[in-house]
């Protein structure tokens, strides 16, 4: 379960204010809502890249607004995926583990897990360049899975992709949501994606969180 409380937010001119939301444990949270509203900036204080000046962010009923970003155990696949250039797509799955001091073995267990469930096993020893948009977009959700994450936080994965790949991902997405029972919120413009994907809506909107 994620919990905002209160939760308040400068960033120069523009600013959040008070903003509280919850998605309930194992859902799948869909985040909408105009162009420059703040998601992007909601989903960065979530993940501890952003400085909030107020309020609380609970993860499992856990206070985390403290916490170092790698400390909060929380997947983030930012937009246009942002692979490390100069790693191999097997090294960008095993940062995570890596840098949490996980033993080589089980790194490379669940590099093959992820591989496996994501259809990338032929591009693991591949770097991002070259790449097609659906393929980084794979890698990318690997990097953020490698670690068991207790949530992910999603930022227009599909929306770069031509219609065809963005309907094989939705469907990934969805086999992922289940078959690792993590806690989902994604940031999207595209009503049939969050239609079809999410089972818990919200909108941010003049500086408010709606459930729709």
């Amino acid at each position: 379960m994620i919990t905002l409380n209160r939760l308040t937010i400068h960033q120069g001119d523009f600013s959040l204010a008070n903003i509280s939301l919850t998605v309930p444990s194992g859902e799948y949270g869909i985040l909408m809502g105009p162009t420059g509203c703040g998601k992007t900036t909601l989903l960065e204080a979530i993940c501890g890249l952003r400085r909030i000046s107020s309020g609380t962010i609970l993860l499992d009923d856990q206070d985390v607004t403290g916490l170092a970003p790698s400390a909060r155990k929380i997947g983030y696949v930012p937009q246009d995926a942002v692979l490390f250039p100069t790693m191999r797509v097997d090294q960008q799955i095993e940062f995570g583990l890596e840098v949490r001091k996980i033993n080589s073995q089980t790194r490379s267990q669940r590099v093959q897990e992820l591989a496996d469930l994501l259809d990338i096993k032929a591009i693991l020893r591949r770097y991002p360049h070259g790449l097609s948009g659906g393929e980084k977009q794979r890698v990318a959700l690997a990097r953020a899975l490698s670690f068991k994450p207790r949530l992910l936080c999603l930022d227009e994965p599909l929306s770069a992709l031509d219609d065809t790949t963005r309907n094989k991902l939705a469907e990934l997405l969805r086999t992922v949501h289940q078959k690792e029972r993590v806690t989902v919120l994604h940031i999207t413009h595209n009503t049939a994606e969050a239609q079809e994907l999410g089972t818990v809506h919200c909108r941010l909107d003049n500086g408010e969180i709606v459930e729709t």
